[in-house]
């Protein structure tokens, strides 16, 4: 079944999340009338490759052209047309971002479908998905248009008040004009009555609008305190928890039309009080309330500009190297990175030539890290209008990159206390700008970032950049690893369950994460409520073994993602069982019965045991050498265990593996898996002799082909340069024999 059929089938609630990931960036018309052709394209290679990103791109219009030539519906293939020019106009110069896009919104609904079939949602991505935001956004929504409507009714009243100053003003000098004779005459007084009158109205009307003004004044400034920083600081949460496998990051289009509305708000007011100033000097008089109150609330209202405007100033995108998307906030020295601001507030009054400069670990105290880095290339770049995300000023860096400062003596920074992962850094940005007489200095700076200088610190790296987002949303605590805090099972479990689902397809079920919990706190250990610390994590070994608990689950991440990704996503393969309850579960088991997990002794391994039946119906469990990324690199797994024959005492060879655990058919469940199908002429195999009795001289070859050519051996002795014996409780001599 096609993964958007999948989608289809969710319930209403999981829908919703589905719903978010489509807008006109990549509309869901798209995505439903070309769902097997996008399935079928490598979006995430094309991401870093701008040809054949282009291509792609040809070939998605193509696409849509067959699609809209037989839509019969006349509405819908105009709306496909119309969606075809839109595409044009945005990805045509740059169509690496549409892959982007696309890659973006198909691992994101693999991960959807992944969290459909646990359980229940793990406590971060709870905390992030709940009907409570759902609300507080519909009252953001309706507060903002409210005081948008106030602004509005205000802007009527500022021209009712100059339209009778202007009356006043015109009869005030019309009744100057006359003669002195008729000053006091009847009329006279009837006049300057009626002046007065109208003066004691302007004087409420002046003070009716400042009042007003007051009150919507104190409603934005009570609206950004209150929800609408909130609401930028829970973007930037959610987006440090995106960075690490979390939930697909959205809502930076509607914080960017909160933003602006309330600026124009703001800014509408500005020219209100600078109107109202205006009238003064045509029209004042005793106890006049505009130049009494008016200073007071200009600075109050370009308090709130200066500062709603300098909160806006956001990093959109983290910095990120293009060769690892998905493993943001590290950076190898030597390499191009990318990362992207955006001014959430849109203005047209913005002198758009505005420059934006880069910075790295500015105004970092001395001593805090061993090493020094420098921006190698250029670091200030102009913001422009993006016409695909509502207008908005960003500007992206694509080509930054990173050196290591040297010193006099001609060595780099000593050696500190921290590792090289665990030293933090920050990329800074400002820029400064003029806005309707108001000069507003914007800085902001990237997460905390991890520099490598080999590829071999990616691992720790990354167990860095989770450790950190996990635990604190403090946007540049750089001393964070200084005293690092413990994280508690619940959530860590969650975060590992998303590396799965993110560079896998499929995350961790309840089961397998209760493994991996007995594996870090021990067999019996009832670990829900257990923390865990980042040394126990990432640095000391596990008994026994010469490598960490994260060092052991990285490399099966990278194992599946290069070798096992088929039978993974299946859910065939159990995983993180230990061998103990591996003996439990196959016990009274159908002889042949197998299941699949990953090595305990091996970094990236995966293994198999069956088992099998004395005469006497005593159980054996049988374990052969895990197979490695060398060895899967030459043959894929499925094909593997079709293939495995074991010739035993001279019995004829045959593949012990019958059932996949518990109880399918070992060709049911792989069938659909195997690369190459068994020739029907000649095809080598392996077959492996085990004798727990025997001598040290081998028996005779039972197969009456000649023996293997030198090439053939070669072939062999490489592909088993790692292979040992399978459990067994006898001395066990292993020969093996390559026959056709």
């Amino acid at each position: 079944m096609s993964q958007w059929k999948q989608i289809q089938q969710l319930e209403i609630r999981l829908l919703e999340h589905v719903d978010y990931l489509y807008d006109d960036n990549f509309p869901m018309d798209i995505r439903q009338g070309l769902a097997s052709w996008i399935e079928a394209q490598d979006w995430e290679t094309a991401v870093n490759d701008e040809s054949m990103a282009a291509v792609m791109f040809t070939n998605l219009l193509s696409q849509l052209d067959r699609v809209r030539s037989q839509e019969q519906n006349f509405l819908q293939r105009h709306n496909m047309k119309i969606i075809q020019q839109q595409l044009q106009l945005k990805y045509t110069t740059n169509p690496a971002i549409m892959a982007r896009v696309i890659s973006t919104c198909l691992r994101e609904e693999r991960r959807i479908l992944s969290s459909a079939c646990t359980e229940e949602q793990g406590p971060l991505e709870k905390s992030l998905q709940n009907s409570v935001a759902f609300e507080r956004q519909k009252n953001m929504d309706n507060r903002v248009g409210i005081i948008r409507g106030s602004v509005q009714l205000m802007d009527q009243a500022v021209k009712y008040i100059e339209d009778m100053q202007d009356d006043f003003d015109f009869r005030y000098k019309t009744l100057q004009s006359r003669e002195s004779s008729d000053r006091n005459s009847e009329t006279m007084k009837q006049e300057v009555t009626k002046l007065q009158e109208m003066l004691n109205r302007l004087d409420f009307k002046r003070k009716e609008i400042l009042s007003k003004m007051d009150v919507v004044i104190k409603e934005i400034d009570d609206l950004v305190t209150s929800q609408l920083n909130p609401e930028l600081q829970d973007w930037k949460r959610r987006q440090q928890i995106a960075a690490i496998g979390g939930p697909l990051l959205t809502g930076l289009d509607q914080l960017q039309s909160w933003f602006t509305l309330t600026a124009q708000s703001l800014f509408q007011i500005k020219r209100q009080l600078d109107k109202l100033g205006e009238l003064v000097v045509k029209v004042t008089y005793e106890s006049d309330p505009i130049p009494l109150q008016k200073p007071q609330m200009e600075e109050r209202v370009k308090y709130l500009i200066y500062h709603l405007i300098k909160s806006s100033f956001v990093v959109e995108k983290q910095p990120c190297m293009p060769t690892h998307l998905q493993k943001p906030l590290i950076i190898k020295t030597g390499v191009q990175f990318t990362t992207k601001v955006r001014l959430l507030v849109k203005l047209p009054e913005v002198d758009y030539q505005l420059k934006v400069k880069t910075t790295f670990d500015k105004d970092l105290p001395p001593g805090r890290v061993s090493r020094q880095f420098f921006i190698l290339t250029n670091n200030t770049k102009v913001m422009d209008i993006e016409d695909y995300s509502n207008g908005c000023l960003s500007v992206e860096f694509r080509h930054l990159q990173l050196k290591e400062k040297k010193y006099i003596n001609g060595t780099k920074g000593s050696e500190g206390l921290l590792s090289v992962t665990e030293e933090l850094h920050s990329l800074s940005f400002e820029a400064c700008f003029t806005v309707q007489g108001l000069t507003i200095d914007l800085e902001t700076c990237s997460l905390p970032l991890v520099v490598i200088s080999n590829v071999s610190q990616l691992p720790g790296g990354w167990a860095s950049v989770m450790w950190y987002n996990l635990l604190t949303d403090e946007p540049r605590n750089l001393a964070f690893f200084g005293n690092p805090p413990r994280a508690n099972w619940s959530q860590l479990s969650e975060v590992l369950s998303w590396q799965f689902s993110t560079f896998a397809g499929r995350g961790l079920n309840k089961e397998q994460l209760a493994m991996l919990g007995e594996k870090l706190f021990g067999q019996h250990a009832s670990c829900s409520d257990y923390q865990v610390s980042w040394s126990k994590f990432s640095k000391e070994n596990i008994p026994g073994k010469p490598f960490s608990f994260w060092m052991w689950l990285d490399s099966i991440l990278e194992l599946i993602k290069k070798h096992l990704l088929p039978v993974w996503n299946e859910n065939y393969i159990m995983g993180f069982v230990s061998k103990e309850m591996e003996r439990a579960l196959l016990k009274d088991k159908e002889a042949g019965t197998f299941l699949l997990r990953f090595s305990e002794s091996h970094l990236g391994g995966i293994t198999f045991t069956w088992v099998e039946y004395s005469e006497n119906g005593d159980a054996k469990f049988n374990s052969v050498e895990p197979y490695t990324k060398n060895r899967l690199s030459a043959l894929p797994f499925a094909d593997i265990i079709r293939d495995y024959k074991v010739i035993s005492d001279g019995v004829v060879p045959e593949n012990p593996l019958k059932f996949l655990y518990p109880n399918i058919p070992k060709d049911e469940a792989f069938g659909r898996l195997y690369n190459s199908q068994p020739s029907k002429g000649k095809r080598t195999s392996l077959f492996i002799y085990l004798d727990p009795n025997a001598s040290t001289t081998p028996p005779s070859c039972q197969s009456p082909q000649p023996p293997m050519t030198p090439g053939e051996f070669d072939v062999l002795c490489f592909d088993l340069s790692d292979v040992s014996l399978h459990e067994s409780n006898g001395p066990n001599i292993l020969y093996f024999y390559y026959c056709e």
